[in-house]
């Protein structure tokens, strides 16, 4: 396959998930296991979910969602298979300590608690400057 970690080849993250622009919220991949992953993502000013400068909580949960899907397209990858479109199935809970700015660069940690039958628990952290900001736990459903 010949990709080493960490990746911030936009073209070849954006190749993991099956959103496209102006929808994309990962840009960055950095580590990879079978129950971790670590994205990043520099908000910028003309993402849509940017109003005022501010990037909206709707926009981490989907950065987040993103995180878990890079997870899910990266192992397809490693496998040499094409990557299932999934869907958040549910979300448990969602804080947002703080919204970051355009500008901002996000790294979120996801850690996969359980993956059964196309089911996929996790809780993903998201920090600003090593601080976090946004946490949440979700389901996620692959097609």
């Amino acid at each position: 396959m010949g990709k080493t970690l960490p990746s911030d080849n936009p073209a070849f993250v954006e190749s993991l998930i099956p959103q496209r622009a102006p929808f994309v919220m990962v840009d960055e991949l950095s580590e990879y296991s079978e129950t971790h992953l670590i994205s990043g993502f520099t908000v910028k000013e003309e993402n849509i979910f940017v109003q005022d400068g501010i990037f909206q909580a709707s926009g981490l949960v989907e950065h987040q969602a993103q995180s878990v899907a890079l997870h899910t397209g990266y192992k397809y990858y490693l496998l040499g298979k094409e990557a299932p479109t999934g869907y958040i199935g549910a979300i448990k809970s969602f804080e947002a300590e703080s919204l970051p700015k355009a500008g901002d660069r996000l790294v979120t940690e996801v850690t996969i608690l359980s993956e059964v039958m196309g089911v996929t628990l996790v809780n993903a952290v998201t920090r600003l400057n090593n601080e976090i900001i946004a946490s949440a736990q979700m389901k996620t459903v692959v097609k």
